[in-house]
């Protein structure tokens, strides 16, 4: 089943800048991929495992953005 495509658009705590990533969906104020923080999810990375390990970013920021693509944290995120 193909996985549908997030609309970022109204997602707070993302941005797209042109000349920046390409112009993709990133976390704001970074060049961190919207979609990197859902994928790691998806593999199974908690919210804090994201916004510490993999990448450095705020972990409200990191929550918010799961919750805005409806992903559940597979632990206490």
């Amino acid at each position: 089943m193909p996985e549908q495509s997030i609309d970022w658009s109204q997602c707070d705590d993302v941005e797209s800048v042109p000349g920046r990533v390409s112009g993709a969906w990133v976390i704001k104020g970074t060049r961190v991929q919207a979609q990197a923080v859902v994928d790691n999810a998806k593999a199974g990375c908690s919210a804090e495992e994201i916004a510490t390990e993999i990448f450095e970013l705020p972990l409200e920021r990191v929550k918010s953005v799961l919750r805005f693509a409806k992903i559940g944290s597979p632990s206490n995120g």
